[in-house]
Parts: structure tokens; sequence; C-alpha cells
């Protein structure tokens, strides 16, 4: 079964351009929301791992996978928030789980802030959905991917998908991953680098939308949630993170992979589709 292939791809219009999305299965609803610079892709195991018994969506992001690149579209993680409302209420969607990834997390919990009657669980994985100019690392890469510089890189050189994400890796391999090498090729146009750029430039210079979601954050607390923990992630792999998710989400659930880094769908496989599944199966609805 792919999930990816054009039997399971549908495509929506939106006021900034075509978004395509992941449908399948039968069953309660999962909505997947990805990060950067990835794509509905990175759940590909999870989603033959549900979708016997869930339906299973993904939307790929303008600018990301099989979705449009507009060039007039600005990329900032609160227009993407805006599109994948948009996309979510026009599916209709009730008594949705949530599984969030790196940059999903904001995105799908601006969401579930929003609708917070549609949305009865998360799954989140090394993700944030607060300021982060308390993280000096993360606010000088950010401040660099936001000069002239930092955005040649990435426009020209694809240099998030070819150096960024090795680094975040929890084991250093000889080579690349086949994985890594297809999100780099998936950003195969200027403009969808450019959406890749966004992303990274807004670590901090989204710290203003990243407040105000923080701030209402109570409107979530009482929603079952499973945290999924790359441990060895230089960017979010640490207690403090969890213990901020924790004071949340007080009885949430928490799986720690010590050795694994961010991109902990890809990096896990089959072991994050289990735990998730077991998960969801334990907590039905």
């Amino acid at each position: 079964m792919d999930p990816f292939s054009p039997a399971h791809t549908e495509t929506i219009r939106t006021s900034a351009g075509r978004l395509a999305y992941t449908d399948i299965g039968h069953g309660p609803s999962v909505v997947l929301l990805h990060g950067n610079p990835t794509n509905a892709r990175l759940y590909r195991f999870l989603i033959r791992t549900l979708a016997p018994t869930y339906r299973c969506i993904a939307p790929d992001y303008l600018g990301f996978g099989r979705s449009e690149a507009p060039a007039s579209f600005s990329y900032r993680p609160a227009a993407h928030a805006t599109v994948i409302e948009a996309v979510l209420r026009r599916l209709d969607l009730e008594d949705l789980t949530l599984v969030l990834h790196d940059w999903g997390g904001p995105i799908g919990l601006s969401y579930a802030l929003r609708h917070p009657r549609s949305v009865r669980r998360l799954v989140l994985a090394n993700t944030w959905a607060w300021p982060l100019t308390h993280r000096p690392l993360i606010r000088l890469f950010s401040g660099v991917m936001g000069t002239g510089l930092g955005r040649a890189l990435i426009e020209r050189g694809n240099a998030f998908a070819r150096l960024v994400m090795p680094f975040t890796l929890g084991r250093r391999p000889p080579r690349w991953p086949d994985w890594i090498q297809a999100y780099a090729e998936a950003l195969d146009t200027p403009v969808r680098r450019r959406a890749c750029w966004a992303f990274a430039r807004s670590l901090i210079h989204e710290t203003a939308w990243l407040r105000a979601l923080w701030t209402h954050r109570s409107g979530l607390r009482d929603r079952p949630t499973l945290l999924c923990w790359g441990m060895a992630d230089p960017a979010f792999g640490t207690d403090k993170t969890l213990q901020r998710w924790r004071s949340l989400f007080p009885s949430a659930q928490v799986q720690r992979w010590p050795n694994l880094g961010h991109y902990v769908p890809e990096e896990a496989k089959s072991a994050f589709a289990t735990r998730v599944r077991t998960y969801l199966d334990s907590t039905e609805l």
C-alpha cells in the first residue's frame, strides 16, 4: 500500500493555491502535520499502520511535497495555519486526533485552540508552541538564516535539507539516510526552498505569534496526549522541553528514545508507528 499514490491523494483549491493531501482508511480521523523541510511522507510508516482502522489525513503544506508552491504566498507559519484551518473545516472533521511534529506543533495547535471541540487527542513529537528566544543556539541559527547569506544558502544551496537535517540525527551514519536525500530532492525549485527558508527564519521572527499561542494554551489542558521524543535532538531533545509540555498536559503519556534525534517518525520508523497505534487503541473515543 502506497499512501501517496494518486489513488489516495486528494487536492483542494485554497485561496493561496492547490494543496494536496493523503486521505486513506476508514474510522476515527487522524490528521498528521509535518514540519520543515519534510512533507507528508514523514508519516508513511504510521499511515500504513493506522489505515486499516483509522482515517488518515496527511496534508503537504503549500511549497512542500505534492502541493503547489505559489510565488506570492508568504510561507509564514501563521499563513500555513490559516490554510490548514480552511482545509480541515472544509473536510468537516470531528473528534480529531492531531499528530504533530516540528512546525506541525504550532500549526496544529493553532487549529486546536480555535476549534477545541473538534480535537480530542494529541500526539506530539519533538515540537514546541512557545517563543524560542531563551534558546541561544536556536536564536543564533534563526538569526543567521534570516540574513541575506542565510537565505542564499537555503534557496541556492538547499542547505537546510543537506546540512541541517543530518546534524539533527541521533546517530551520525557514515552516509546520509535515503530519506534525507528524498526530502532534499523534493525541494526542487527556488520557491520550494524559499518555503523551507521561511520556516528556518521564523524560529525567532515569529515570536509574537508563538507567544500568542502559548498564552491561550489552557484551552487544551484536558486533552489526552502522547509525547514521543527523540532525546538526542540538539534543538528540542531536553527534559526541560518535555517538562514544559507536561505542565500543560500533566497526564500525558511519554515515550522517550534516548538515541534518536529530531525526526522521530523517520528515525524510529515502525517503533513510532506501533507506539502511536497502541496509544490510540487504548484511548478510543
